[in-house]
């Protein structure tokens, strides 16, 4: 009898062991390989972007959580915080391809164009950006300079080397915060896909490239304000934006994309 009695204590104990293991196996975030596993589950997004409502557009029963950038509800995922972070999606391949364990779903939420923008009466500059992503896209360049910015794994390649011309000055205004288009690199230089095409295309005007960062709700009010003379950091083409700004053709699709738990 008093064997029995010692013995009910480590019974209980086990028991109670397995009672909240089986609590926090059942609290583990469900294994999502699929876009459609998304609807109801916990987002990630920026503080201010407009990621939440194009979520709710396609799922309205999603839940929000918010972080200051888009890195840090990445790492929020892969922490097993939040189900999913929604952004644009090169920018969110970009974080997975430099963060083992995350990857970015193949199905978008929206699919979305991106250009440059220049002032309304601007045609000719608008004409030269079409030129020279025509041109990158018939020579095969485009895909190697994607090739470059976004590989599959690891952090981008070093900007190429792109002699620019001396007559006159392209202003080139962009916010270096969307990397891989445009971003501060390890040598404190402005670089990424949207500066390589815009030091093509003051090449092609023989023109020296002068890049200007600011805010990225700065660029088109500086546009308009004649403080420079085209734009580009990972820009979504819009009809309302485009009342103000002329842009070119879309030299990049993406949209708003999912990056899960591998």
């Amino acid at each position: 009898m008093t064997k029995i009695w010692r013995t009910l204590p480590l019974i209980g104990t086990a028991f109670l062991i397995t009672v909240l293991l089986a609590g926090c196996n059942s609290q583990q975030k469900e294994k999502i390989t699929e876009l459609s596993q998304l609807s109801g589950k916990e987002f990630g997004v920026p503080t201010g972007s407009v990621a939440d409502k194009l979520v709710l557009s396609k799922f309205s029963d999603a839940k929000f959580q918010y972080y200051n950038t888009v890195l840090d509800s990445a790492i929020a995922v892969k922490q097993g915080k939040i189900d999913a972070a929604a952004y644009d999606e090169p920018i969110l391949k970009n974080i997975a391809a430099k963060n083992p364990g995350l990857t970015v779903l193949p199905e978008m939420l929206t699919h979305d164009d991106y250009g440059f923008a220049v002032r309304l009466e601007d045609e000719a500059l608008k004409n030269a950006i079409d030129m020279v992503v025509q041109d990158l896209k018939a020579s095969g360049d485009y895909g190697l300079m994607i090739e470059r910015w976004l590989p599959a794994v690891g952090p981008p390649k070093s900007m190429p080397v792109i002699e620019t011309g001396n007559d006159g000055v392209l202003r080139f205004g962009t916010s270096a915060i969307t990397e891989p288009f445009s971003f501060v690199d390890g040598s404190q230089k402005v670089v990424g896909i949207d500066i390589e095409i815009a030091s093509l295309v003051a090449k092609k005007l023989n023109k020296k490239l002068e890049i200007v960062n600011m805010e990225f709700g700065s660029m088109i009010p500086a546009l308009a304000a004649g403080k420079v003379d085209m734009i580009g950091a990972c820009i979504t083409i819009t009809e309302d934006r485009s009342k103000k700004v002329l842009f070119s053709a879309p030299y990049y699709t993406g949209g708003i994309a999912a990056i899960v738990k591998k």
